[in-house]
């Protein structure tokens, strides 16, 4: 793949995984209990988790009684989470550029800014197009992004992580309408430099992705307690779509 397509040995290295392991399980889930009753759905249904990670979310959600596929890039991530699989939870290495099923799953959920990563923004597009055509009809696409207006206004451009014996040292910038954050640590002598680069996507954005896909806006929320949408005080931008 091209170099620019950073994530791939990003997402894959235990690194990102050291440095994201203080995100809130339990704000995590509390969400997640709040978007299946928001939705309604009942048990038995089947849900893509698409760019799953190491499956904390597909398993969370196979405990309610969901048949649930997650599927990511990482190779790393997904043999971690096979080892829950059972009779109503898989996994499988999937780039979500591409198509997966056709009219199979009652909901696709792509969580916690999982989206927005490529280096052609028309990719995002694709995305979309590829979770209408898995979605069953009436079925629901649900996007959880950070809120762009939001992560603009508080920009830190500067700051340092300690993960255990090895100190993160980031630094981040807007450039091309995206934020790119370099990372920099060293382990036992050994210098690594990582980087991410996330599109400071709009609502308006997603809802152009949509169109193209064939879907539509169904409700927009800005937290997990699934509040109303502000776009300048909301922490996350929170969309259901519908087939």
């Amino acid at each position: 793949m091209e170099n620019a397509e950073w994530y791939v040995n990003w997402f894959n290295s235990p690194y990102y995984h050291l440095l994201y392991n203080n995100r809130n399980y339990t704000e995590a889930n509390f969400f997640i209990d709040n978007l299946c009753n928001n939705l309604k759905l009942v048990p038995d249904s089947t849900i893509w988790d698409l760019a799953c990670g190491k499956g904390r979310h597909s398993i969370a959600l196979n405990k309610k009684g969901f048949h649930v596929i997650g599927t990511d890039l990482s190779v790393n991530s997904i043999t971690e989470a096979s080892k829950c699989i059972n009779l109503t939870l898989e996994f499988f290495v999937h780039d979500m550029r591409q198509p997966f099923k056709v009219n199979y799953f009652d909901a696709v959920f792509n969580l916690f800014t999982s989206i927005g990563y490529f280096k052609d923004v028309n990719d995002n597009s694709e995305v979309f197009k590829n979770a209408e055509l898995a979605l069953k009809k009436d079925g629901v696409f649900v996007i959880d992004f950070f809120n762009s207006n939001k992560v603009i206004s508080s920009f830190k451009s500067e700051y340092h992580e300690q993960r255990g014996e090895i100190a993160f040292e980031i630094k981040k910038k807007i450039e091309n309408n995206a934020i790119i954050k370099h990372i920099e640590f060293n382990e036992n002598g050994k210098n690594f430099y990582f980087e991410e680069t996330v599109s400071l996507l709009q609502k308006t954005d997603f809802e152009n992705f949509a169109k193209e896909s064939g879907l539509k806006l169904e409700k927009c929320y800005g937290n997990y307690q699934l509040d109303p949408f502000d776009e300048k005080t909301s922490d996350r931008l929170i969309l259901i779509f519908k087939k």
